[in-house]
């Protein structure tokens, strides 16, 4: 970085300063919370996670220096939990990527589970059948999820020729178990993130961040 984009060492000691009253109003607003869903406790939280980092970036502009401390950001936190105190009901909401990394194997498994199919029509005698699966695709993943579980594709994703992208699943409250059918043909439209009890998710950038801290203590490691 050039040194007419630096900031400024006033400019710095501004951010510093800023963090200082950030502390005091997140300090102020749990010595006063009105329960653990205090929703001035989580505006004062990300009011102090954007300080910190804008003082984090000025410092490390100015004097290739950093902070000791990471607040996470507000985009890696559910917001405040809205949903009843003792729920009654719940759902999982569960979503998993795959990209296709090998569509032969893909087909050649689906075509082998239609072959295997016990109640599949017998062909008239002399007659030959023709391809269920074919190239398709489509036809293939539709005999895939129809035959196994989500969490037996999962673990065999590899198997069946599928690349695992990220996954996450959330856990969330609901007042009651709503009527049989209600929700079906708009099954993820009413998901509530101020609902949600607990959330875990799979994503490769969480192996790469631990890479990366690895890689960092490395350098720190005096040499021998």
């Amino acid at each position: 970085m050039s040194d007419a984009a630096q900031p400024t060492a006033a400019e710095v000691r501004a951010a510093a300063e800023a963090v200082k009253a950030a502390l005091d109003r997140h300090l102020d607003a749990v010595e006063r919370r009105t329960g653990d869903d205090d929703p001035d406790v989580y505006e004062a939280f990300n009011a102090l996670a954007a300080a910190a980092e804008a003082y984090d970036e000025r410092l490390y502009d100015r004097y290739d220096e950093v902070t000791p401390f990471e607040i996470p950001g507000a985009d890696d936190s559910l917001p405040p939990y809205a949903g009843p105190e003792e729920p009654n009901a719940l759902s999982v909401l569960i979503r998993r990527d795959y990209a296709v990394a090998e569509p032969q194997r893909l087909l050649a498994q689906a075509q082998r589970i239609t072959d295997l199919d016990p109640e599949a029509e017998e062909p008239d005698e002399g007659e030959r059948t023709a391809p269920v699966v074919g190239s398709s695709i489509h036809a293939a993943l539709g005999v895939l999820f129809g035959e196994y579980e989500p969490d037996e594709i999962a673990s065999r994703h590899k198997e069946f020729g599928l690349e695992e992208g990220d996954s996450t699943l959330w856990v969330s409250a609901a007042d009651e178990l709503p009527e049989p059918g209600e929700w079906l043909s708009t099954p993820f439209d009413h998901a509530d993130p101020q609902r949600v009890v607990c959330r875990f998710d799979v994503s490769a950038v969480f192996d790469e961040e631990e890479l990366e801290d690895d890689l960092d203590e490395e350098d720190l490691r005096p040499a021998p």
